[in-house]
């Protein structure tokens, strides 16, 4: 059941028997149904916004969705979980877009906190589906062969519209988004990267994947990913070589999206998002730890 359709069910039945509370904790439930244990805390309803310019923050409390508006139709980059999609129809509906005109639909990375909704948002929308050959494989394959997870986590399958490689080009309308093809947290996982205008100046937009180790998973003598550490070392140069005035990732963690947040909603200026001092400092971080570990497991 949809959580729209539950949320009616109970303002019609039993909310005078419900207090505010308890039935916010009801709600919230609908939403994690199929959601893994440890990802819940990540999936909490978190208000919709406006970042900068045409980008939107449209996700969860930790794990990011964005909409990038254009007359032409909208981007969206990653769908989060199925059972949650009915929640991003409306994040993207109370900031006054239409979920039917999103046209194109990318991909960060193959796991299932950002792909499982894949199909449900492609069904509902019509948009393409975007992703690198090697996370596009995952993705239709319902999250079978994906080197970390398989067998663990699955989704429905989704076809792929669109495999795009490194340096690829989507444009909607004048906004125009570029592929950087950055493996390693996943084998195909990518970078987005954009232009936007604020305060008449022409700002970098970075939307980074992820540069995480799962729990597990080897820099050495990894069977399922045999070239891990050369993909990251790879993706580490590419990530230190991009120019960057907004940091924005698929975890709110990585780029402290609350605190930022609200600091916008306070009215804070310039515009907090703007930060590139905070990229360049968790790339230095993120790459260190990295090596860090790829020096102890040699």
């Amino acid at each position: 059941m949809e959580a729209r359709t539950l949320a009616s069910i109970v303002s019609k039945k039993l909310r005078p028997a419900l207090g505010l509370g308890a039935l916010a904790l009801l709600l919230s439930c609908a939403d994690q149904a199929g959601v893994p244990g440890r990802m819940q805390q990540w999936n909490r309803p978190f208000p919709s916004y406006r970042v900068i310019d045409n980008v939107y923050y449209v996700g969860t409390s930790d794990i990011a969705q964005f909409l990038i508006t254009t007359p032409a139709g909208h981007f969206l980059l990653d769908s989060g979980f199925e059972v949650t999609v009915p929640r991003l129809r409306d994040n993207i509906e109370g900031l006054g877009f239409h979920f039917s005109d999103v046209k194109l639909l990318l991909t960060s990375h193959a796991h299932i906190d950002h792909v499982q909704g894949h199909a449900k948002v492609r069904a509902l929308t019509g948009a393409r589906v975007v992703a690198s050959p090697l996370d596009a494989d995952v993705i239709e394959a319902g999250g079978k062969g994906e080197s970390v997870f398989d067998g663990v986590y699955s989704w429905t399958p989704c076809p792929v519209d669109e495999r795009i490689d490194d340096g690829a080009t989507l444009t909607l309308g004048e906004t125009t988004l570029t592929a950087h093809l950055t493996p390693g947290h996943t084998k195909g996982a990518v970078t987005w990267t954009m232009q936007v205008t604020d305060q008449g100046k022409r700002l970098n937009v970075v939307f980074f994947p992820s540069a995480n180790l799962n729990p597990g998973v080897h820099l050495v003598g990894n069977e399922r990913y045999p070239n891990i550490a050369e993909d990251f070392a790879r993706s580490f140069a590419t990530w230190k070589g991009l120019s960057c005035d907004v940091f924005l990732a698929d975890h709110g963690e990585f780029y402290g999206m609350s605190e930022k947040f609200q600091q916008l909603r306070a009215g804070k200026t310039p515009n907090p998002f703007v930060d590139p001092a905070g990229y360049q400092h968790y790339m230095s971080e993120a790459e260190q730890r990295f090596r860090t570990r790829l020096a102890d497991e040699q």
